[in-house]
């Protein structure tokens, strides 16, 4: 599957290899699909990490 993720820190984008990507998509996507009422079927997710 393509994936696209960018990481955004105080409205900065950070630039990440391809093996950084791909741990933190493989993170996000195993763990958001295995909740219920999310399929695989999804378009977009969008995570929001304020303090």
């Amino acid at each position: 599957m393509d994936t696209e993720i960018v990481l955004k820190i105080d409205g900065k984008e950070i630039p990440m290899n391809e093996f950084v990507s791909k741990i933190l998509c493989g993170m996000i996507i195993g763990s958001v699909e295995t909740l219920r009422g999310v399929g695989n079927e999804w378009k977009t997710i969008n995570i929001s990490i304020k303090r």
